[in-house]
């Protein structure tokens, strides 16, 4: 039989079948026997402001948009956010993504030279002024590509990875594939208009929190406002690294027929956001609307980190093993954004699995976390193994079937 050793255990629910644990954060730390083992999970940290209303999200004038945390990965707010359209210069994101997994593998160095091509240096639109037959660090190409978004820098680096653009292109489709960018097409390293070329503000919003987690050490170059090569100094096209502290990035975009783009992400207190605006009018417009963004993200939601990566949540009770006690936890830190002053109705339970048998291997799915809002599920995880359990004795087994048949 189960039972709980807590006098007054409000909000505490214990199902049959599978076993089900809840608690209410107001509880704190919460112990349920289940099975005879202890299964605690760890307390939530229930300090809070007080609720506000949420207002709608405020109008923004762009073809498509997104906005999105960078540690939860929750959409705060989107318009339009899974329709293909031209990325223009957003593309160079990419660009930057491939060459700075090349640095990591050691297949370039910051300080190797590329030689440059004609093609390169023929590049319309914004350059960063590369001569052709020169020879040009790979540093500089990126600090061109990132802050000049010289579409010279990105053709000389895509050449120099892959040996032609067409070339490079077909790895930016791989690495997209492996981003899980499932509504984009490459054909190009700059974003040139083209029909087969395309993406959405979903995808970039992936590929955005891949290069700021992946690459850290290359993402603040993001926030550089000017860069001086050939004698030629040239601004940072996002004019929000000038209009508010907290934007550390990333990228503008711009052509004809994609109109003017903008991600940017801004850190404030530890929580981080992540804007796409694709499709404004002016650049002016660009900004505006990514600020508004932003700032209605900040203004009237927070993000809270509730549990570590592998701590462990509770205990199971496993059967036939060398240990009787199976530790149980999450696999990835698990963050959550709600509404600001909702913390304290959040509700968090874990459903495990009966009948746990040996052998098991670390990391295999035994239940699931659910965290709910005022009774709506907002966030699921899969409850894993945070260690393998071998087979126990002989003696042991049998001694656990017996006991099984009186479950």
């Amino acid at each position: 039989m189960s039972h709980t050793t807590d006098p007054t255990p409000r909000n505490f629910v214990l199902c049959s079948g599978e076993h089900r644990v809840c608690f209410s954060t107001a509880l704190g730390l919460l112990g349920a026997l289940i099975g005879g083992i202890a299964s605690i999970l760890l307390p939530l940290n229930i300090a809070t402001a007080a609720a506000m209303p949420t207002p709608n999200v405020p109008e923004i004038a762009a073809r498509g948009y997104l906005l999105q945390d960078f540690n939860s990965g929750q959409i705060i707010a989107e318009k339009n956010s899974r329709e293909q359209m031209e990325p223009a210069s957003l593309t160079k994101l990419m660009t930057a993504h491939i060459v700075f997994s090349e640095l990591r593998a050691g297949n370039l160095q910051l300080n190797s030279e590329v030689l440059i091509s004609e093609k390169a240096w023929r590049m319309g639109g914004s350059r960063m002024f590369v001569e052709v037959n020169k020879r040009v660090s790979v540093e500089n190409l990126l600090k061109g590509m990132i802050i000049q978004s010289g579409n010279d820098a990105s053709v000389a680096l895509a050449e120099h990875v892959a040996g032609s653009e067409e070339a490079f292109a077909s790895l930016m489709n791989h690495h997209a594939e492996k981003l899980g960018m499932r509504s984009t097409h490459f054909v190009n390293s700059t974003g040139m208009p083209d029909s087969n070329h395309y993406t959405t503000a979903h995808d970039l919003a992936l590929l955005t929190k891949a290069l700021i987690s992946e690459f850290p050490e290359y993402y603040k170059w993001y926030s550089i406002k000017e860069f001086t090569y050939n004698d030629i100094r040239q601004h940072n096209r996002n004019t929000l690294l000038w209009r508010d502290k907290y934007v550390d990035g990333v990228k503008t975009g711009h052509t004809d027929s994609a109109g003017f783009c903008l991600i940017s992400s801004a850190l404030r207190d530890d929580m981080r956001l992540i804007s796409v605006v694709l499709g404004t009018k002016s650049k002016e417009a660009r900004a505006k609307e990514s600020q508004k963004l932003l700032n209605y993200g900040f203004r009237f939601f927070e993000t809270r980190q509730l549990y570590s990566a592998n701590s462990q949540l509770t205990t199971s009770r496993i059967w036939k093993g060398a240990s009787e006690q199976l530790p149980l936890g999450i696999a990835d830190d698990l963050y959550i954004t709600i509404p600001r002053g909702r913390y304290d109705k959040l509700d968090a339970s874990m459903k495990i699995d009966s009948h746990i048998t040996a052998p098991t291997t670390k990391g295999s799915q035994h239940g699931i976390v659910d965290i709910s809002l005022e009774g709506e599920t907002i966030v699921e995880r899969p409850l894993i193994a945070l260690q393998g359990i071998e087979e126990g004795s002989l003696l042991q087994r049998l001694s656990d079937e017996f006991s099984l048949l009186f479950e």
